[in-house]
């Protein structure tokens, strides 16, 4: 099993900061799914919004959704394609919430989840800000992109993925990117499922073990990367033994929210390759990026901020 990349955000305040920066990069670039630990959440409270979750499901969710089409469905005994083997509801937080309208959900289990989340926005965020660090733009400039004319939304994906008799012929939940910007995921201990494609192969990711929360990368920070950070293809495998439980929250752009890349990531276009040889001649053996950063300047009418090599 190929070990997944583990950010400690404890070592971000001391000497290790640069080494733990790169390390963040990497993943972000790299593989674009990572696992955060001393991240500063409340553990207490992570443990009693899983408790809450699992005990939601057993009263509220398991008998209907053993009696639901899709569990028919496997009868059949033919794969089903259009269809996921997950047991799930969706709740708004920002920046309006719904969880008070939700039916069925326990006061305790709203209480747990409103705490949890103040939290993990504080992260989603920090995270954000470390990204656009490495990425070399403005530290607000994903919060600011993401904001629209309401700020950044942020909602969760509650789940749970059952325990299937045949789990050969259903997806837990079929093969996607998402759509979003960061994804922050609270999930089973003990009941794996959830996999990545890297590198022309699925990777299986680990159970969560002591409350590390599991991050992943959305479309719209690819976008707004220009590239360089990845939104990665993943699915969840039905299981034959255990229930899966997955809290996903979601840190996402408004909907009125534009999102492209920041300037600052685009390579220079519309340069007369004449012009490019020119400048290319008297920079020749210097940096390339510091070459094409000169060139983006020009372009947009600033002074290069390259000196001719003698």
């Amino acid at each position: 099993m190929e070990i997944i990349p583990v950010i400690d955000f404890s070592e971000l305040d001391g000497e290790k900061r640069s080494s733990t920066m790169v390390l963040l990069h990497e993943a972000c670039e790299k593989w674009g799914f990572f696992m955060i630990e001393n991240h500063g959440i409340d553990k207490n409270i992570m443990e009693k919004v899983k408790l809450l979750m699992n005990t939601h499901y057993e009263d509220n969710m398991k008998e209907s959704f053993y009696n639901s089409d899709t569990a028919k469905k496997m009868e059949s005994n033919e794969f089903i394609k259009d269809k996921d083997w997950e047991s799930t509801f969706f709740v708004w937080h920002r920046p309006n919430s719904n969880i008070n309208d939700l039916s069925g959900l326990s006061k305790d289990l709203q209480m747990a989840m409103d705490e949890y989340i103040e939290q993990l926005i504080k992260l989603a965020e920090n995270l954000s800000e470390l990204m656009c660090e490495n990425l070399g733009i403005d530290k607000n400039r994903i919060k600011d992109a993401f904001s629209g004319s309401v700020g950044p939304t942020v909602g969760t994906k509650a789940a749970v993925y059952p325990q299937c008799p045949n789990p050969e012929l259903i997806r837990g939940l079929r093969e996607h990117t998402d759509a979003g910007g960061i994804i922050l995921l609270l999930q089973d201990d003990q009941v794996p499922g959830l996999e990545f494609f890297r590198d022309g192969k699925w990777v299986k990711i680990p159970p969560s073990k002591n409350n590390r929360i599991f991050i992943n990368t959305g479309d719209q920070i690819e976008i707004l990367s220009n590239g360089v950070y990845k939104s990665a293809l993943h699915r969840v495998m039905a299981m034959k033994d255990g229930n899966r439980l997955s809290i996903a929250t979601f840190y996402n752009p408004c909907g009125d929210a534009v999102i492209s890349p920041a300037p600052e990531l685009l390579l220079p276009n519309c340069v007369r390759f004449q012009d490019y040889l020119s400048f290319y001649s008297k920079t020749k053996f210097g940096d390339k990026g510091f070459r094409f950063q000169s060139l983006k300047n020009m372009a947009n009418g600033k002074e290069g901020i390259l000196k001719a090599e003698k």
